[in-house]
Formats: structure tokens, C-alpha cells, sequence
């Protein structure tokens, strides 16, 4: 590797970029690259995307409809379903799903098959690089063997090797992949200082170093385990709260107050999202290779993971107040994505509250202003179209999990027998009278 010439290369962008993933983490990578003076080559087993992208036509929330179209019309990104075409990449990403399977496990099946496919064309001086979120130690044991025996090539001496997180939140109107800062470890310092200085090229957010790939890895799972360990915290309290009669979102609100030393999580009918639900599973798995056991972190995945069924029982209860069975009940749920006004709904709780609440008995609707339509274990389920004053009327009780923006609350208070608000949208709402928050 010569590291000067491959600076250069980058310095006068003549890198041409291979981004392998055309999802919520790819296609916004692949924008921004190309936008950057990239050429810029989007890998993807989907077809279908792959006809999108070439089209013109986005379908990623966090990208610009305009950008996609006049990059596309210029020539500056194409996708593609031939791998092949790694063999003219200088630099790639590799932004596959990282799932669980069926036992909670890590699923790096798309990463090991992403990792074969990039070793049969690999040419020297590639840097390489992983954005999927895993557990510490996949860089450099999994993809690093797999890359130098598939191409014969070296790591370190023939190509460059990094890990660099992804950051990317849904919806997040001030955060995107242009301005969020960067980890990077590479295998070896040159490594890292040429992988960085790829995105350093790209991003307006800072670039930050670490000192190997495992360093970054961990720190991706920490970033998300911290947040799965608050909320758990906080679901837990949600519970003794809902016991002691007190509300817990008053409690938050004063706890909010303190200027150091608190941040404030908040208690919802469970997590949704690739990352939050998923890394801890990763870093569980992962320690019990060394004999050790995530004691806390495992906790906070039991109480988060029972907060849909809680929340069921909880709609059960209410109903119960109001001389009405679960059973044979008509509920509404208002809303399927994860997290507010985004139409991503990946592991969303809501999901599972439905089918809670569908296995007690009760006839089951949703409407969600961002979702028409959600699959699950291979069946489609179709929403509302719209909701009126009539339609709210129809239902038993009205069951809150998604916080969407869009929605007319005050419309559905005044015509709701009941509602459950796992979310705490109602809060302004002058009249409370058929309001139970969570």
C-alpha cells in the first residue's frame, strides 16, 4: 500500500467509492459520497432497489428526493446487483443488516456473504471498511480471514481494513449522515488514517481515530446499550409508578430540571429500531465467549422486552374499569412505525402489542399516518386509510404507541370511549377524562 499516493487520490477525488447496502445506512452513505465528487457504485442483492436507485427514485427518508435523481442523472451513482463491479472500487462500505436469528443470537450472515463477494474481486490498494453494526472483534476475525484467503491478497500490505460505525437516526431533522460525527479504527494506523480521511472528504462532523477496529465496535455497542440500560430503568419505574399512583412522566419532567448529573429517557410500550433492541443481544453474546455475564445489561433487555405484553395487560385492566372484557373488544392503534413521524417500523414494539392484545381476544385495527401496510412473519397487514370522529366512536378503547406528529389527538379525545397512551402525546390536552397514560 502506498499511503501517500492513495492521500492523494483521495485529496483530488479520484477514490472511486462501492457502497454495499442500499438501505437506511447505504443509500444516505452512497448520497453523500457521491455529492462529495465520488463516483460512486451502490451494491445491493435487492433488485428492486437496485431499479429504484437507477431510476431516480428514492424510498429512504433521510435522503433528499432531488439529490438522488440529479446524482443518478449526472452519472455520479449507479447500484448495481453484479458484484463484479467491486474490481473497479478503490474504497467500499459495507452496510448490511446485522439481525438476530431465532435464538436471540447475531445473525452476520450478510456480512459474511457480503465479505465473500468483495474477496473474489478485490484489487490491491482497496480500503475496506464495515458500518454494520456487530460485536467486537467481527472486523478483525471474521471479514479480515475471509478477504486475504478469497483474494490472495494481505491486510495492511495489499489493502486497508477499518470498522466505522454507523450513526443513523430515522427522522432526526438536525442529525444526518452529512453532520454526524465518525469512529474509525482501522487495522493499523495507516489504515485508519486513509479510511478516515475518506470520510474526512465527505462529512461536515468530525472524524475521531480509535486505535483498532474492536475499539470502534465496542463503542457502537455502547453507544446503544447506554440508552437500552436507561430505558429500562425508566420502564421499570413506569411500572412501580403506575402502582404508587404516580405519574412518572411528571417525575421526569422535574427530574429534567437538574442542570448536570441527568438525561432524561422516557417509558414506552417497548423498543423498536435495528440498533437499540439488537446490539446489547450482540455484546451478551460476545461476553460469554470470555466467561462473562452482562448481569445489568441483561435486565434491562428482560423489562424492555416485556413492555408490549405489560402494556397489553395494562389495556386489559382498563377496559376492566370500565365493565368491558378484552375479550371480543374492538381496539384501535394509533400508530405501527417505532419512533415518531418516520415509516420505518423494524422491531416496533407496537407490532408485538397487537398481537398481544389479538391473543386476549380482542379485534384489532391500526392506523398510522407513515405505514399503510406492515408484513410480519410473512403476512401482510393492511391500516386505516384515514380516521374520522365515526371511526374513533367504534372502538372500545383507543391504544397510543407511536407519538406521530400528524395525528388530531384532540379529535380522537373527544370521541374516544378510552384511550391508553403509552407515549404521552395527549399531554396538552385540556380535558383528561378518558386519558390512562403509561
Amino acid at each position: 500500500m502506498d499511503k501517500e499516493k492513495l492521500l492523494k487520490k483521495i485529496s483530488k477525488r479520484e477514490i472511486v467509492v462501492g457502497v454495499i447496502g442500499l438501505g437506511y445506512v447505504g443509500l444516505p452513505l452512497a448520497v453523500e459520497k457521491a455529492k462529495a465528487g465520488f463516483k460512486t457504485i451502490g451494491f445491493d442483492v435487492q433488485k428492486e432497489k437496485v431499479t429504484l436507485v437507477n431510476s431516480g427514485t428514492n424510498y429512504i427518508g433521510d435522503v433528499v428526493d432531488s439529490d438522488l435523481r440529479n446524482l443518478v442523472l449526472e452519472g455520479k451513482l449507479y447500484a448495481t446487483s453484479d458484484f463484479s463491479f467491486v474490481k473497479d472500487v478503490d474504497f467500499v462500505a459495507i452496510c448490511v443488516p446485522t439481525p438476530l436469528d431465532a435464538h436471540q443470537q447475531p445473525d452476520i450472515s450478510y456480512v459474511r456473504s457480503s465479505s465473500e463477494e468483495i474477496a473474489k474481486y478485490l484489487k490491491p490498494n482497496t480500503m475496506v471498511v464495515l458500518e454494520s453494526t456487530t460485536y467486537p472483534g467481527t472486523t478483525e476475525e471474521l471479514i479480515k480471514p475471509i478477504l486475504e484467503d478469497g483474494s490472495g491478497l494481505k491486510c495492511g500490505k495489499d489493502f486497508y481494513l477499518g470498522f466505522s460505525p454507523e450513526r443513523v437516526d430515522p427522522g432526526n431533522l438536525i442529525y444526518k449522515t452529512k453532520n454526524t460525527p465518525k469512529v474509525v479504527g482501522g487495522i493499523g494506523a495507516d489504515a485508519t488514517e486513509c479510511i478516515a480521511a475518506m470520510y474526512r472528504a465527505v462529512l461536515e462532523g468530525e472524524v475521531f481515530e480509535v486505535s483498532s477496529p474492536a475499539v470502534a465496535e465496542m463503542e457502537k455497542i455502547l453507544e446503544n446499550t447506554y440508552r437500552n440500560v436507561n430505558i429500562g430503568l425508566i420502564n421499570e419505574l413506569a411500572m412501580l409508578c403506575n402502582k404508587m399512583k404516580i405519574s412518572l412522566w411528571e417525575v421526569i419532567d422535574a427530574a429534567k430540571t437538574k442542570p448536570y448529573g441527568f438525561q432524561a429517557f422516557y417509558p414506552g410500550p417497548g423498543l423498536g429500531g435495528h440498533c437499540i433492541p439488537l446490539d446489547p443481544y450482540y455484546l451478551s453474546w460476545k461476553a460469554r465467549e470470555y466467561g462473562f455475564h452482562t448481569s445489568m445489561i441483561e435486565s434491562s433487555m428482560m423489562v424492555n422486552d416485556r413492555m408490549p405484553e405489560y402494556c397489553a395487560e395494562r389495556a386489559n385492566k382498563i377496559l376492566n374499569q370500565f365493565q368491558k372484557s378484552m375479550k371480543s373488544s374492538s381496539i384501535l392503534v394509533l400508530g405501527i412505525a417505532y419512533k415518531q413521524d418516520i415509516d420505518d417500523y423494524r422491531e416496533s414494539p407496537a407490532i408485538r402489542v397487537i398481537e398481544e392484545l389479538k391473543k386476549m381476544g380482542a379485534q384489532v385495527d391500526y392506523y398510522d399516518p407513515w405505514i399503510a401496510s406492515y408484513r410480519n412473519n410473512g403476512i401482510c397487514y393492511k391500516g386505516l386509510k384515514s380516521i374520522c370522529a365515526e371511526d374513533v366512536k367504534h372502538y372500545d378503547l383507543v391504544m397510543i404507541t407511536a407519538a406521530h406528529s400528524n395525528v388530531d389527538y384532540e379529535m380522537v379525545q373527544k370521541n374516544a370511549k378510552i384511550i391508553f397512551d403509552t407515549k404521552n402525546v395527549t399531554k396538552n390536552l385540556a380535558d383528561r377524562s378518558n386519558i390512562e397514560i403509561l
